[in-house]
């Protein structure tokens, strides 16, 4: 339930402080960035419901797996955008960056236990 958790709480966050996220959005991106970033923390929030219900668990954190894949681009964009920041700012951006891997790792080690306990790896 940990990584239910975790989204539910980014998922919130998004909808609670928008304007943090929409600075991350890459440009690149079509349309404006506050419909990316509500986007964003609603699949957060689907994602975690689905996370915490044994009968979605496997297919939700595959989902899971592939979202954080797919949001890395905004924390690439974040490190660029923050490198002119104070050291702890930058090194908080930056360590963003690897903590991706563990995230979709995390996800898929939840999708093969299923129905079992999510978040413990079991």
């Amino acid at each position: 339930m940990l990584l239910a958790g975790l989204l539910a709480t980014a998922g919130a966050a998004h909808f609670a402080a928008p304007r943090q996220f929409d600075a991350i959005v890459p440009r690149s991106l079509p349309g404006s960035p506050r419909t990316w970033t509500y986007v964003s923390g609603a699949a957060e929030l689907a994602l975690a419901a689905g996370i915490a219900l044994p009968r979605t668990r496997r297919i939700a954190a595959l989902a899971a797996a592939g979202f954080f894949v797919g949001v890395f681009p905004a924390n690439v964009k974040m490190a660029k955008d923050w490198s002119d920041r104070p050291a702890p700012q930058r090194a908080a951006a930056l360590g963003r960056l690897p903590l991706q891997l563990p995230l979709v790792l995390w996800a898929r080690s939840v999708a093969r236990a299923g129905g079992g306990q999510a978040g413990t790896g079991a």
